[in-house]
Parts: structure tokens; C-alpha cells; sequence
């Protein structure tokens, strides 16, 4: 029997629908959907930057084993504090403070459930009725959700794919205004694979002193350098604006699923104390989610045991995975990308509509790659430029020749006839 009620007092909230729309995972659920079942090709994913599915990227056993060793102990079955166990702090500012001229201290470290609580956190504190923030184009979608949840204003900034993806500085000063709280930057970069010198971010540090906002460093890739290009965290530059760094060891130590993040002050001068953000962050923390207690507690152990040919050997396949994944594109006439990535898991790649028949725009192109050849990538509208690709390089390199392959045939088949 069908309960009646003169008025529900209840209804879903639409500034979510909003938000959740232009995440990755929505675009990438829709083309997952026109996978053919009856293909029998293999269905290969390059939409999503967790390679650690494949053999090449397996974490290393030092971080198994402070897991382990930290859920046996049975001392951290209990809840942890607001802003993270001391050790796991304390190891994170040693962690971050290498080559620093002003370290960090456990207080300036604050732990999250990912880089993506991170953003929450950083979101979260600088909103406020009539504020707007400076974004990249292209860039990481899931700032432009918390964005859009938390009634905060975006403004775009581009990434100069001629320049090798560099910041339009001119660009930043033009759209911000008295109201714009912070500029975004993600170094080594998601989605263009770039890695920013360190007089480029110094140029970002002073356009965004002279502007009187704080930058939000993106550093989930951070050490994922194997360009020309030598990898420098901004925070190296707090002195000259403050920082709030968002990072994790997700990336590094390919460990997505372990869901450990944090957020990061790089003050000295105590502008972010002076205006309450510190005090913000704290107080957000306290009416939110924390990383599972066991793994916050391995993290000393995974920071000092993860010995460094890990890393060489993670960085030698993303180097060579890059390499395969930029040559191979190279190949097939219409796509193009403007620059070998030197960092991160991405590419992105430029399609030529001229070239291609029955092809309307990029996410027509894939719907119809994962429907004839089950292969995934994502369009580049879902990170802010339509009509490109990213493509994720960071898989089994015999299967990137495989998939890059199946682009190059499904682009030949829909190639216009001369």
C-alpha cells in the first residue's frame, strides 16, 4: 500500500548533479557503457591514471610491509586525530622538507582521505559568498566540482600548448580581480604531462604576490619527472607567496586505493595564520572524514624504507611508456601532440576533425573507439579543451603498442577519403 503524505519535507540537491556531471568518472561511465560485449578484443583503459592493475607498476614491498606491520601491531585500531597522527606528520615534513629553505614542522601537515579530500579541504576554506578562483585549462576536473558545490566562482586561466603548456600569466592577471582567493597550478601536470621549470613557477610566485592570492600546488605526481625538465616544488617559494601544497602517495608509490593524502602550509611569513586559513583547515577537519588510522601509521615506516631504485625503475617505465605512447601518436595523421610529456601519467593529444569522417567532436571520437575497439580514453572536453584527447601512458608498454595500435587502425577507418 502506497503511503500518502499531503507534502514530502525532502528532496535531492541539485548543486550536486551539477558537481558530479563534469567529473571524470561521468565522462568516463558513459564511454565505458558503448563497449561492444561482443567484441571480443580485450578492453584496454587509457581514461584513468591507475596503473596499478599491471606488473610494471606494482608498489614496492616496503610499503606492503608497513601496512602489515601496522595493522598487526593492533595499536591503531582506534580513531586518530582531526589532523593525523603525529609520526605520520612529522614523516611527511621530513618527507617534503628536502632541498626546502624554510622547513616545514608536523604542524604545517595536515592528513587527508587522498589529494581529492585535499581539494575539498583547500575548496572548502577559501569559499566564501562572491569569491572566485584561478584555474589552469586544461586541467583536473574535480577542482570545478568542489568549485561548483561550494558556490565558488572559476575562472580559467590556458595552458600554452605551444609554450609546452606554460601559464598565460597575461591571462591571470586579466581575469582576476579583488574577489579571487587563490590560482591553481598541478606540477608535474594533469593532464598535459608538463613539468614546470623553476623560473616559470617563480613568475607564477610573483604574478600571484603582486595579485594578493595564495597558490594551491597540485603535487600528486610529484617526483613523476623524467623529462629535461627538473622537477621543483612551488613550495620552495612560500617565502614569496603562501602555499598550500595537495599531494599524496598515491601516485608515487602506486597506491591509489590506500587513499592517503595531505594538505601541506608552506607559510614563513604567516599570512595564512594572520588570516585564518590555518585555523580553517583545522576547524574543517575536525566535521570531516580521516584516513584510515593503520595506514597513517605505516607511513614512517613507508617513507624510510622505499628504497630509491623503486623510484628509478618506476620513472625508467613511465620514460619508456612515454616515449612509445608520444612516437606512436606521431604516426597516426590525424592526432597530434604538441610536446613529449615529461612527468605525471598524460598526454595530450590534438584531433584533427578535418581528417576524420563521421567523427562530430572528441567525445563522439570516444564513444566510438570504445564501441569498435574497446579501447578507453578521455575526451579532452571533460578537462577543458574540446576537441583533444588525454591519454594515459602509465600501462604495460606491450599493451600501449597494442591499443595505440587499435587508435591507429579505428583512425584509418574513419579517415576521409582523398
Amino acid at each position: 500500500m502506497e503511503i500518502e503524505a499531503k507534502r514530502w519535507g525532502f528532496r535531492g540537491k541539485q548543486e550536486l548533479n551539477a558537481a558530479s556531471a563534469s567529473t571524470v568518472r561521468a565522462y568516463l561511465n558513459q564511454i565505458i557503457g558503448r563497449i561492444n560485449k561482443d567484441n571480443s578484443s580485450s578492453v584496454i583503459r587509457l581514461g584513468h591514471g591507475d596503473p596499478s592493475h599491471f606488473p610494471s607498476f606494482k608498489t614496492t614491498p616496503a610499503a606492503e610491509d608497513a601496512i602489515v606491520d601496522a595493522l598487526r601491531s593492533a595499536k591503531h585500531n582506534c580513531y586518530a586525530p582531526s589532523a593525523g597522527v603525529l609520526p605520520a606528520r612529522r614523516a611527511i615534513a621530513d618527507y617534503l622538507n628536502r632541498d626546502l629553505p624554510c622547513k616545514l614542522s608536523p604542524d604545517d601537515v595536515y592528513l587527508t582521505s587522498g589529494c581529492n579530500q585535499a581539494i575539498e579541504v583547500a575548496i572548502n576554506v577559501l569559499s566564501r559568498p562572491g569569491a572566485n578562483i584561478l584555474l589552469p585549462r586544461p586541467g583536473f576536473p574535480y577542482y570545478e566540482s568542489c568549485s561548483a558545490y561550494n558556490h565558488l566562482e572559476v575562472r580559467h586561466y590556458d595552458l600554452l600548448p605551444e609554450k609546452g603548456w606554460e601559464v598565460d600569466l597575461d591571462a591571470v592577471e586579466t581575469i582576476a580581480d579583488e574577489n579571487t582567493v587563490a590560482l591553481v597550478i598541478i606540477n608535474p601536470g594533469n593532464p598535459c604531462g608538463n613539468v614546470f621549470s623553476y623560473e616559470q613557477l617563480h613568475k607564477v610566485a610573483e604574478t600571484a604576490r603582486k595579485l594578493g592570492i595564495l597558490v594551491i600546488s597540485d603535487e600528486a605526481y610529484d617526483n613523476l619527472a623524467f623529462g629535461s625538465t627538473r622537477y621543483v616544488p612551488m613550495r620552495v617559494l612560500g617565502s614569496t607567496v603562501p602555499v598550500l601544497t595537495v599531494g599524496s602517495i598515491s601516485k608515487r608509490w602506486i597506491v591509489p586505493g590506500w587513499r592517503l593524502g595531505w594538505i601541506v602550509t608552506s607559510d614563513p611569513n604567516s599570512i595564512l595564520k594572520k588570516s585564518g586559513v590555518i585555523d580553517s583547515i583545522a576547524e574543517f577537519l575536525d566535521v570531516s572524514s580521516d584516513p584510515a588510522t593503520f595506514i597513517q601509521a605505516a607511513i614512517p615506516q613507508i617513507l624510510e624504507n622505499t628504497k630509491e631504485d623503486f623510484f628509478s625503475k618506476i620513472i625508467s617505465t613511465l620514460r619508456e611508456c612515454a616515449d612509445i605512447c608520444y612516437n606512436r601518436i606521431e604516426e597516426i595523421p590525424s592526432l597530434t601532440s604538441p610536446k613529449k610529456p615529461e612527468g605525471s601519467m598524460f598526454v595530450m593529444v590534438k584531433l584533427n576533425l578535418s581528417m576524420l569522417e563521421d567523427i562530430n567532436d572528441d567525445m563522439d571520437f570516444c564513444l566510438k573507439l570504445a564501441e569498435e575497439e574497446s579501447v578507453v580514453v578521455l575526451p579532452g572536453i571533460a578537462v577543458g579543451l574540446k576537441n583533444w584527447l588525454r591519454v594515459t601512458f602509465a600501462i604495460e608498454s606491450c599493451f600501449l603498442q597494442e591499443v595505440l595500435g587499435r587508435v591507429k587502425a579505428f583512425c584509418q577507418r574513419h579517415a576521409k577519403k582523398q
